[in-house]
């Protein structure tokens, strides 16, 4: 291995240790906020997971209804009258010399019912109506679980941003300090004659334009901060360190597009959502049919009823078979049963265009994967060249065969290597996190 070789190498290793130890705005007991406890806590404080969970009990409400459909229905009724003594003037064409009528002293009424039907068949409507709220409900899961993933995935890209602000605002305080002490220098020399103040006035506005850069680093720091903290339910001003050893998890796995491709088609929740939506329709068509048929079910019913002076009834007991079938329904069920063959058709022409969205979102996350991994090593070259450019740009200058313009520019260099380099590492966890959600395999391990 020879010298640059070595020099690399030791710098990759040292440069995210540096960078971990010297990080602006560290919380003061020290508390380290790795990535898997940001994503617990997003998952736990997130709005949208708590309005899926009433989706779901929603949902799983509807089924307790299906099937409290198939439970008896059980009726009490009663009533109480009192009644005055009419005026009864009964006409008749017979002889009524012989003696008149009379009736009994009738002034209340009570009496009292309850009936009892037990449904016996409904057109397989019950059952269809139970098929099909068992699958919204599952759908509604897997709606959730969908969402959690984009709540894993935007916690992913907030760790990252914020590592990458922050990273930022250091490296360039760190230049900001070295540009300084070259201002300082040249005024010097300036001042001895040694230096044009040309020269000088392009080391301080250097030294401008780096002040102005770290204002921004700052301003995005404090914007990154501010959005990972209302993610995860904290207080706005939280400050905590950032694990720098989520940067290894950055995938490695060598597998094919087409592995991805077929890995997505079993495990994206919402394809599986939309089958659960494709059994539901089914489900509605049979209920829709449901009304060609009719209805048959078990009834009973107790009567009790007391009329002083005229009749007490007690222990009318009635069992019997109803039936129940409306003709309209011969040509008014059509149109339903048709509403619902539409909607099945609805969700097969969604889960095609599902299909091709992961055909693309696939291809699409790992192409981009692949290309942040390449970048990785691309701008590792960028800091050895960077690097060994403002070294001999700086003995160079020293020894009057280079310009301050050449100087500053590969001071710029430097500093951009870096950061190219930083920023690279932390998109790439992104991306590969991308990929896992393209595949639906994000949230198994989260």
């Amino acid at each position: 291995m020879n010298a640059k070789s070595k020099y690399r190498s030791l710098w990759m290793l040292v440069l995210p240790l540096l960078l971990a130890f010297s990080l602006p705005g560290r919380a003061q007991d020290g508390k380290v906020l790795t990535l898997k406890d940001a994503i617990d806590l997003s998952i736990k404080n997130s709005k949208q997971l708590r309005l899926n969970q009433t989706k779901i009990t929603s949902a799983l409400n509807a089924v307790k209804d299906a099937k409290a459909r198939q439970l008896p229905d059980a009726n009490i009724s009663g009533s109480y009258l009192r009644v005055n003594k009419p005026n009864i003037d009964l006409k008749s064409s017979g002889d009524s010399s012989g003696g008149g009528s009379s009736f009994a002293d009738v002034n209340q009424v009570a009496y009292g019912m309850a009936t009892l039907s037990v449904p016996l068949f409904s057109g397989f409507k019950i059952q269809a109506a139970k098929e099909s709220a068992r699958y919204l409900a599952e759908a509604a899961k897997l709606d959730a679980d969908l969402d959690r993933e984009d709540v894993i995935q935007n916690t992913v890209a907030a760790y990252s941003n914020l590592y990458k602000a922050t990273v930022a605002v250091n490296l360039v305080r760190e230049n900001l300090k070295q540009q300084e002490q070259r201002t300082t220098d040249f005024s010097n020399m300036e001042k001895n004659g040694i230096m044009a103040r040309n020269d000088l006035l392009k080391a301080q506005l250097q030294q401008s334009n780096i002040e102005v850069a770290l204002t921004q680093a700052e301003s995005d720091l404090k914007i990154a901060r501010i959005n990972m903290n209302i993610m995860l339910g904290l207080p706005e001003n939280t400050n905590m360190d950032l694990d720098t050893t989520f940067l290894a998890q950055a995938g490695g796995e060598e597998k094919a597009v087409t592995d991805w491709e077929q890995v997505a088609q079993q495990k994206r929740k919402d394809a599986a959502s939309l089958q659960a939506h494709e059994k539901a329709a089914y489900a509605g068509i049979k209920s829709a049919k449901g009304d060609y048929y009719p209805s048959l079910a078990l009834t009973g019913g107790y009567v009790a009823a007391y009329i002083p002076n005229v009749v007490t009834v007690t222990n009318a007991v009635n069992v019997g078979v109803g039936l129940k079938y409306n003709l309209a329904s011969l040509w008014k069920t059509g149109s339903k049963v048709d509403d619902a063959k539409n909607e099945l058709s609805a969700v097969k022409i969604n889960e095609e265009m599902l299909n091709d969205q992961i055909h693309i979102q696939v291809n699409q996350a790992y192409e981009n994967y692949i290309v942040s991994l390449k970048k990785i090593g691309m701008y590792e070259k960028a800091i050895e060249q960077a690097d060994e450019n403002y070294r001999i740009t700086k003995n160079k200058h020293t020894n009057a065969l280079a310009t301050t313009t050449d100087l500053l520019e590969a001071d710029v260099a430097e500093l951009q290597a870096k950061l190219n380099y930083t920023s690279a590492r932390a998109d790439a966890v992104v991306s590969y996190n991308k990929l896992l959600q393209s595949a639906g395999l994000l949230g198994e391990n989260k």
